[in-house]
Order: structure tokens, then sequence, then C-alpha cells
């Protein structure tokens, strides 16, 4: 286990909200401002001083922010890993005090080396310690303190953080409830605890015994896909084969949960519980410095409706969270739970051969392991997928960045294919029947776009081209689709216009 520091510390969604031009660009910074100058007034700050404090704390992050790289430039993984020991991170960022602050977090003295993602980030952030006036510092300090904060303090102090980052920023339009919000503080802070409580309820055994046997027909699909690939060396597709073979896969679970028993919280201000569970956790992961890998650490609670594929670990976790009802049931047939599942397993496992996670070798270092051959061409397919979700148009005027969400939009792409195939080998042999007038093929294509049913505001859309390395969820539907001959076949749809071939 390694330490590493990463570029940070804007309180507007990502770098480019504070350079992109037109009105709506300038009308969000103007809100955030005008938010920062009223949170300062709630902390105390008479008018006459909060609305100057607001304006350096925004100046400053203008220069943070264009010290920082983009989301584009952030997805090279080779780019945003940079070994440091101690003694060149000190001449990179001297300004600093590093020693101290390593002294400050209890960060062990026999960790000699840590990754840097963005040294010129780092490097610019020096050079403002010793432009900038201590005060602006402070100030700024102080402002991120309370936007953190802020959720757990007062009514007025949450109030005034949902109309911006709520409000103005997504376009929703009603605060949760308070026992949703105090749940998803507690699911941060002891969310394994809580989850011994949601398994007890939510997931059965025979639940998990399903969810891997559809696990093990995806990988068995992904083999194929890979055989299928003329595009791909033999020499690549051998080792790729043994990436699939040594992938762990987690359901539901772990299978030994965490001590949470030096967290101390007690009936004080709720703010003051939520810093202890932060406290906690940061002491948690500097203790695992310098220890082997915790390969049985799950990432997400079991509570969480989400999954992942971490490719320094060459594993994918299915939280019980997300093998529920829409996108899983025990007890449905395999059109709904493979095509509702398409955007989960299927999607998690093609993640493990994005343009990212394929420089990942079956344990998980970062190495190369494809000819240049064969980068060539997948960086050919790659560049087509791109193509299709850059002429994605969500709102007026307003395109999909297709190399910001290159990585996703290959796992969803990718992840349908698999999931499809998957289904395919889970039922040869079976009669499979229509069921409610349409055919197994219909409903698996039905059951996947269910999944991301979602009202989304244009805010939020907005939000998601300028700011997520996904697409917005309409065109998680539409792209995977767009090039699926299956898709047409079950629908009677046309051919499209362009048929680019797929990568997986």
């Amino acid at each position: 286990m390694i330490a590493a520091f990463a570029q940070g510390g804007l309180g507007l969604p990502e770098r480019d909200y504070y350079f992109r031009p037109g009105p709506e660009a300038e009308d969000i910074r103007h809100a955030y401002v005008a938010h920062v100058g009223r949170m300062f007034q709630l902390a105390g700050d008479a008018p006459a001083a909060a609305e100057p404090a607001a304006v350096t704390v925004m100046a400053l992050e203008v220069k943070l922010a264009a010290a920082s790289r983009t989301l584009v430039e952030r997805r090279d993984p080779e780019k945003n890993y940079n070994k440091f020991d101690r003694a060149a991170l000190a001449k990179l960022t001297p300004e600093f005090g590093w020693e101290n602050f390593f002294s400050l977090i209890g960060f062990p003295a026999t960790e000699k080396t840590v990754l840097v993602g963005q040294p010129e980030f780092f490097k610019a952030f020096g050079g403002l310690l010793g432009s900038e006036p201590l005060e602006s510092w402070r100030t700024y300090l102080r402002w991120h303190l309370l936007r953190q904060t802020a959720n757990y303090l007062g009514h007025a102090f949450v109030e005034e953080r949902f109309a911006f980052y709520g409000k103005k920023l997504s376009g929703t339009t009603e605060l949760r409830p308070r026992w949703k919000r105090v749940m998803t503080a507690a699911d941060h802070a002891v969310g394994e605890d809580l989850g011994q409580l949601y398994v007890q309820q939510a997931f059965s055994t025979t639940a998990k015994a399903r969810a891997l046997e559809m696990v093990k027909f995806h990988l068995e699909a992904m083999r194929a896909r890979i055989r299928a690939a003329t595009w791909m060396s033999e020499a690549t597709k051998t080792v790729a084969y043994k990436k699939i073979a040594t992938m762990r896969t987690k359901i539901g679970y772990p299978d030994k949960w965490r001590d949470y028993g030096k967290l101390e919280i007690s009936r004080r201000a709720y703010v003051l519980n939520v810093l202890a569970g932060s406290a906690f956790e940061v002491r948690r992961q500097v203790a695992k410095l310098g220890l082997p890998v915790d390969r049985n650490e799950w990432l997400m609670t079991p509570q969480t409706n989400n999954a992942y594929y971490e490719p320094t670990l060459n594993e994918m976790c299915f939280p019980a969270g997300i093998l529920q009802p829409p996108f899983f049931d025990e007890k449905a047939d395999d059109a709904t739970n493979y095509g509702a599942l398409a955007s989960t397993i299927g999607h998690e496992l093609t993640h493990g051969f994005d343009d990212q996670c394929r420089q990942y070798d079956w344990d998980g270092n970062l190495k190369p392991w494809w000819n240049d051959d064969d980068v060539k061409h997948f960086t050919e397919r790659a560049e087509l997928v791109a193509k299709q979700y850059d002429a994605y148009e969500p709102l007026p005027g307003l395109h999909i960045n297709g190399h910001q969400t290159l990585g996703e939009n290959i796992a969803d792409v990718g992840g349908l294919r698999v999931a499809y195939e998957a289904f395919k080998l889970a039922t040869a042999g079976k009669k499979l029947e229509p069921a409610d007038g349409f055919t197994p093929d219909q409903r698996f294509f039905i059951a996947f776009a269910q999944g991301w049913r979602t009202n989304d505001r244009p805010e939020h859309v907005r939000l998601t081209v300028t700011s997520d390395v996904h697409s917005p969820v309409r065109w998680r539907v539409i792209g995977p689709v767009a090039n699926f001959p299956e898709f047409r076949t079950a629908f009677g749809c046309a051919e499209p216009a362009e048929n680019p071939p797929p990568i997986w």
C-alpha cells in the first residue's frame, strides 16, 4: 500500500467550470461567489466582510483550476502515475511543510515513496503558497471547512448549500428528508455495520448463488468476445484470458466485517460525529501504508446501489444493494435478470478491457502487456466509439465529450454485448417462451432500458455532460443499442447509416 496525492481543492464540480465561456457558465460562477458569501454570513461574517471574502475564494480557486488537468487528461493512467521519494516531493513543493503535515496525520516514517498524480499542480500550488497572502489561504480554508460540513450544521446552512449545489447545479427541486441524509452520513461513517443489518433483511444465500452463476456466464462470454476479436493477436489474447481467469468477484457483502471499535460516536453535535467518522477513516487508511494489499477489503458498502471494477486489484464487486429489483430478482427469469444487469455485470467486466483498465495486467500492475499492433487496432476502434458519442446532443448546443466518457462508453457498449451473449449461454438448450407479448430477446433489451429509467432535469444533464466521465443516462441506453444487430432484429429496426466494428 502506498500513499497517493492528487489535484483538488475546488468548490465547483470540475476545473473547466472556472473557464468555460458563455452566459450560462458565467451565471454559475456568479451564483457560486454569491453562495460562498452567504455561507460566510451564516458563519457570522458581516455582509461587508463576507462579499470580498467570497471574491478572494473564487480568485484563489481560479488559480488552482488553471494548474489542474482536465477530465480527459486525468484519464491517462501512465501520465497520472508518478513516483516521488519524500525528498523529491519536498523539492517539488518546497513552500509546503510536507514533513510537518506527515507528522500531523501520523504518516509512517518508513514510507519513503509516494505517488503524485499531477506534479505540475503541486508545483503551482507551492508557488501560490508563496505568492498569495496568508489571509487569503485562511479565508479559502475556512470556506472549504464550511462547504464540507454545511450538510451537518443548522438548517440554514443545509438550505443554503442545497440552494446552490442542489437547485442551481443539479436542478433538484426538493431537499431529501432528513432521515435519508442522516442515513447517508451513517453509510459513510459506519457503512459495514449498517450493511450487516441490511443483508440480513435484503439478500439471501439463494440470491448470492444465482448472481455468482450469472457472473460465471459473463466471464465465459467475455472469453468468447476476445476469441472473436480478429484484430487482436493470439499472444495478447493469451494474456487477456489470464486476466479473466484471475479476476476476482465479490458478491453481496464481505466475508469479514470492518471493526469500528475505535470510532467514538456520542450524543454531541451531529457535525462532530461526522468529523469523528472522517478522522477514523483517515487513520484507518494511513495505517495501511507499507502493508500488503488486503484483497478481501470492500471499496463499497453492501447496501450501495452501485458496482465497480478496480483495475489495481483486477476485481469486480456487486454489493447487495444493486442486486435488487429492478436490476436483479432471484425469482425473475433469465431474460429479465440478464437484461437488467447488463449495465452492471457486463459493464464492470468490460471495464477490465476499456481504454484505461486494459493497461493493467492480471495482478493489477500498470504495465504494458499488449503488442503495438493490438494497441493501434484497439485505439482505432475506440476512436469510433468516441466519435459516436461526440455526435450525441443531450441539450441544444451541448454535446457529449466522447473522449471524456470513453471508458464508460466502451463498458456500456461492450457490456451489453457480453451480457447478451451470457444470456444466450445461460439459456442454451432451454425452450424460451414469449411473455407479456414480448419475445425473450425483446424482454432482455426492455429490462436493460428499464434499469436506466430516470427523471433527469436539464440542469443535471448539463452537470453530467460537463463534469462526469459517464454519459447521461438516456444515452447509456441509446448508445449501446445503436450498433447492436440483435436489437434491430428483435424490434424490426432499420440498419443504421454507419455501423462501426465493435471493440468487444
